[in-house]
């Protein structure tokens, strides 16, 4: 095996070990020896790809991003409905608490330990936002709409929602279900806020 290939294996097991810690243990446990051991490597072997616990955390949180980006783009292409970004982003709240081996729930508190990492999601967050509002027939109904997926999500992630799985699941149905929701005639009667960050 080349050198190129042995590497790529080394960040891919000392990754999976980090995802393992992290579900297992919570993100509180995760350090660069229990990576080590959890992924039967050493020290020494993790250091050399990744020097800090923050440079592993940058890793995980760049592969999340990464997949529901992709996850989303899939979701665009194959969805023939008003108000798609909407639904994409929606649907990808979903997802996030329904991956088994997703990211999102160790990262939570683990960014939390530096907020820095969060900068650029913020960013991007505030233009798929701006996406959504300008699509949308109604600006405020659509922005309620997707911060209501998003404290779905999140209130589960953090372990203190109080719904039931199925529950969750029909209010997601519910809030991806523009037939749900007041048409274009009728948001054209009621008065705009400002846009989001106004």
């Amino acid at each position: 095996m080349d050198n190129v290939s042995r590497s790529e294996r080394s960040r891919s097991a000392i990754i999976q070990a980090a995802l393992a810690i992290i579900a297992r243990d919570g993100p509180g446990r995760l350090t660069l020896d229990a990576i080590a051991r959890e992924g039967g490597l050493s020290k020494g072997g993790v250091m050399h790809q990744f020097r800090t616990k923050e440079a592993v955390l940058k890793t995980l949180l760049e592969n999340q991003v990464e997949f529901f980006e992709n996850f989303s783009r899939d979701y665009l292409a194959s969805a023939d409905m008003k108000e798609a970004q909407l639904s994409a982003q929606i649907a990808v709240q979903r997802k996030a608490i329904a991956e088994p081996h997703s990211v999102a729930f160790g990262l939570l508190g683990a960014l939390a330990e530096n907020p820095a990492l969060l900068s650029g999601l913020r960013e991007t967050d505030a233009r798929k936002v701006e996406a959504i509002r300008s699509e949308a027939a109604d600006p405020d109904l659509a922005t309620l709409r997707l911060f209501a997926a998003k404290g779905i999500a999140l209130s589960t992630m953090m372990g203190i929602c109080s719904l039931s799985d199925e529950d969750r699941e029909r209010l997601f149905e519910r809030l991806l279900d523009n037939g749900q929701w007041p048409d274009s005639a009728a948001a054209k009667d009621r008065p705009t806020s400002p846009s989001v960050g106004d």
